[in-house]
């Protein structure tokens, strides 16, 4: 979905300008990653803010300078749409006007880390090489966020970035190798919801909700109707996700900041895994009894761990709270009668597969 906005823009401009100006100038100085990079109120907004930009570019079409040498190297560019015709020369313009504060990469951060050994194609790009184009080197935890990281997330990959993104932050690999790095995404209504589904919300209430609020602070920036936005449909009308469960009726700019504490108590990106294995395995049925997937972990007495956790024994999956999920597992790490030895096993191959 071509995601650009419509002549008249995104509604309320001034206001959207200055929400994204407080919301960069929080804390300390960090460098901007722009994802979908065109010219527009975002990308105003955020070069005048004096931090620096890094654009993250796809399509070859729009980097003059690695095409120099290429036979005919602007002859696609002759040929394109008079919005990609400007984006070039936009670029061009910005990285000779800004000194140093506007650079151009050539990669795809929605294509980042593939879990293949050697060299990678273009525009597959692996976080080191990024973050070293960069000049931006790794900083502790705790430390304030090295990078904010602006774009839209595809409708077609929502979900599965959405996995991808919340297992590296509790693994600390990928992006997060670097530090709590802040997302600043478009993502649909709908995906919003689940990431701030309250628990007892059987339709909604999932494993990301648990997964990404225990993980991450998830804040509201903007919500965007979906009728500012262009799309490629030929007959001019609104490629817009359907939903009956959720409302979808906007695109919504939220922020998702790594929290300082994550990995402060008995959390560990060495054994996080196991967490986010055990949160996906509750939720996999929202009905079920938290006593039996208890059970059926081999722990020998649930009951008791439950009433010392004040648990209601026939409390179904879907109506614990995140905190009530994180308390659960710093009871089993601690536990001396918990058997992990084949929970092990299927942790693993649920990572493998949710980062496949």
């Amino acid at each position: 979905m071509d995601l650009r906005s419509r002549k008249s823009g995104l509604t309320n401009l001034r206001a959207f300008e200055d929400e994204i100006t407080n919301f960069i100038e929080e804390g300390q100085a960090a460098d901007i990653v722009y994802l979908n990079f065109s010219p527009g109120v975002l990308t105003r907004t955020l070069l005048n803010s004096g931090v620096r930009v890094v654009a993250l570019e796809n399509d070859l079409a729009f980097l003059p300078d690695l095409q120099c040498g290429r036979k005919g190297c602007f002859s696609r560019e002759l040929t394109v749409s008079t919005f990609f015709h400007l984006k070039l020369i936009f670029f061009q313009s910005l990285e000779n006007s800004l000194d140093g504060q506007f650079k151009v990469i050539y990669g795809d951060f929605f294509r980042l880390d593939p879990l293949v050994t050697g060299p990678v194609k273009p525009p597959t790009v692996c976080s080191e090489k990024l973050f070293e184009s960069m000049g931006v080197a790794a900083v502790p935890w705790r430390a304030d966020v090295p990078v904010k990281i602006f774009g839209i997330l595809p409708q077609k990959k929502e979900r599965n970035m959405l996995w991808r993104l919340i297992f590296a932050v509790y693994e600390c690999s990928s992006i997060y190798r670097y530090g709590r790095i802040e997302l600043n995404f478009f993502i649909s209504e709908k995906e919003y919801k689940v990431l701030t589904a309250k628990a007892g919300e059987k339709r909604v209430y999932q494993a990301l909700s648990v997964l990404w609020q225990i993980g991450c602070e998830i804040q509201l920036l903007h919500m965007e109707p979906w009728a500012s936005f262009l799309t490629n449909l030929k007959n001019g009308g609104l490629a817009i996700p359907r939903s009956t469960a959720l409302p979808n009726d906007h695109l919504c700019l939220i922020r998702l900041t790594p929290r300082k504490d994550l990995f402060t108590g008995t959390m560990k990106p060495t054994n996080s895994s196991t967490f986010v294995f055990m949160v996906k395995q509750c939720l996999a049925k929202p009905s079920s009894r938290i006593i039996d997937k208890l059970n059926s972990w081999s722990l020998s007495d649930g009951c008791k761990l439950l009433r010392e956790l004040e648990i209601p024994e026939d409390a179904e999956t879907v109506s614990l709270y995140p905190e009530d999920y994180m308390r659960l597992f710093d009871a089993l790490q601690n536990s001396s009668v918990f058997t992990e030895s084949w929970f092990h096993d299927e942790v693993l191959e649920s990572a493998r597969n949710m980062n496949f």
